[in-house]
């Protein structure tokens, strides 16, 4: 049988893990709203848009969910913080290029086995 502190260790245990599940759970809802910004503003794809938020976190030395909390309320305030605006159009070029490698690389596989030839 389990004693009494034990009982009590498990339930603080198991409600450290649910609350760290619920921020989890914001910070995923922030972070893809974001990426509907960065599609929406830059015309990118959803893992361009990934790559940005990325590149602007890790160069700016910004939390990603901050960065992506800026984002979501771009379009309402208008205003960005002036690390991230400066950011974003390297990041942005970034995330393009990356995206233009792989399409290459990807044609020139496709270029290499005719379409409805046998393998």
């Amino acid at each position: 049988m389990i004693g009494s502190d034990q009982q009590a260790d498990q339930v603080q245990a198991l409600q450290e893990e649910v609350a760290q599940l619920r921020r989890a759970l914001t910070s995923h809802a922030l972070v893809d709203q974001a990426i509907g910004v960065l599609i929406t503003v830059g015309g990118l794809r959803p893992e361009q848009g990934w790559d940005v938020l990325k590149h602007v976190s890790q160069h700016t030395n910004t939390k990603l969910r901050e960065v992506a909390r800026c984002l979501v309320q771009w379009p309402a305030s208008r205003q960005l913080p002036e690390v991230i605006r400066e950011a974003l159009p390297a990041a942005m070029a970034h995330a393009r290029s990356r995206a233009a490698d792989a399409d290459a690389v990807v044609q020139e596989a496709e270029a290499e086995v005719p379409c409805g030839q046998a393998v």
